[in-house]
């Protein structure tokens, strides 16, 4: 990129792309051997092993006309929400919100989510807001999901713009500062912004906001006003997102008794990309969103800042019976063997961690409602 288009364009190398870029990015995808090689295993598992060869011109067809008429990202985000719609009746068994008649779509938000589910916390947030005739939000994604230039087109694509997790020492330094610019940018300019509280899932189903993503977020700003300014200017909202069943818990739960017992857990190759399709086609249940109130007042430091995200995350959160099973306050006795049925998908360690994952929430929310 040469110094020209980086004055004419600073964020070009992580922003979502434009409209005018979408027709390129799409051919590039139809003609991306590996991308229709994916989508082909994707969408028949077992016959692609030894028809792939004969499947795949179909599957390059098909996708063909199925994004010939997506002239930008509206138009393709019209065709990810025919998906969700049909992946939202295929794995829950109610889709509910609350808290978003407090937001005006007017107004452009910074969403700091809690983070269980990798692609499917913005996905839901999305849904929601697109189903009351809001916006959707631009989504911070870590590069370490974008190893494949396939995953990040098509990431980029549906608004999401790259979190530089791997830059390393005064790199890094200039990373954060431009990733801090560009959400200011986009706040200024009308667009809401999705982010996890922290680098990661809560694996152990604690929501805890990382006071280093707030100082990120002051970067680009230190030098024109306080922390407390540069708070109120990007109009904060912390959202809660509950699963009543996470597709994703019994990896989870194995990879943190892994680490409990050896110390250790050695990540596959591409398990980030295999948690995504299963966060995506398994089973959740009862989902919910719930968006808390914009905040402001005077937050002098980050940490703060991080208490009162936790705090309304916490009074948020929807408890599931799951959730309530797991921690052992009453439910029905259909609930009860439902939660306990489960816990037996994972054995040793691995379930009662599975069981303070569920149960944690609960605690959680406890605590917040005894310091009111």
């Amino acid at each position: 990129m040469s110094e020209q288009d980086l004055v004419k364009d600073p964020y070009q190398a992580i922003r979502p792309y434009r409209d005018d870029e979408v027709g390129e990015v799409l051919t590039g995808l139809i003609y991306n051997d590996e991308f229709v090689r994916a989508i082909t295993h994707y969408q028949f598992p077992r016959l692609s092993e030894w028809a792939g060869w004969a499947l795949r011109p179909i599957v390059r067809m098909v996708l063909a006309a199925r994004i010939g008429d997506v002239a930008d990202v509206h138009d393709f985000q019209k065709l990810v929400a025919d998906y969700m719609a049909k992946m939202i009746s295929r794995t829950t068994t109610r889709m509910t919100c609350s808290g978003i008649e407090q937001l005006d779509d007017e107004e452009a938000y910074l969403f700091v989510s809690n983070h269980r589910d990798i692609a499917m916390d913005p996905a839901f947030v999305n849904w929601v807001r697109y189903q009351y005739g809001m916006s959707t939000v631009r989504i911070a994604i870590g590069d370490n999901l974008l190893r494949k230039p396939y995953v990040s087109d098509l990431m980029r694509l549906n608004k999401s713009f790259i979190v530089n997790r791997s830059a390393r020492g005064r790199e890094m330094m200039t990373a954060l500062t431009l990733l801090s610019s560009y959400i200011d940018h986009s706040i200024q300019n009308g667009h809401s912004i999705w982010i996890a509280q922290r680098e990661g899932r809560a694996k152990d189903g604690n929501d805890r906001t990382d006071p280093a993503l707030l100082k990120m977020f002051y970067m680009s700003q230190r030098k024109q006003r306080s922390f407390s300014e540069a708070v109120e200017r990007l109009n904060i909202v912390p959202v809660s997102i509950s699963y009543e069943y996470d597709p994703c818990d019994a990896n989870k739960a194995n990879e943190l008794a892994a680490k409990a017992t050896t110390g250790r857990y050695e990540k596959q190759e591409f398990e980030d990309i295999d948690s995504i399709v299963l966060g995506i086609t398994g089973h959740k249940g009862h989902v919910h969103v719930a968006f808390g109130s914009p905040i402001r007042g005077e937050f002098e430091t980050p940490e703060a800042l991080a208490q009162e995200i936790d705090r309304q995350i916490y009074l948020n959160y929807h408890l599931h019976p799951s959730n309530l099973a797991a921690a052992g306050e009453p439910v029905s006795p259909e609930d009860k063997a439902r939660f306990d049925a489960h816990l037996e998908r994972v054995d040793g360690p691995a379930r009662e961690i599975m069981r303070q994952m569920y149960a944690n929430p609960v605690y959680n929310r406890r605590r917040a409602e005894a310091d009111l």
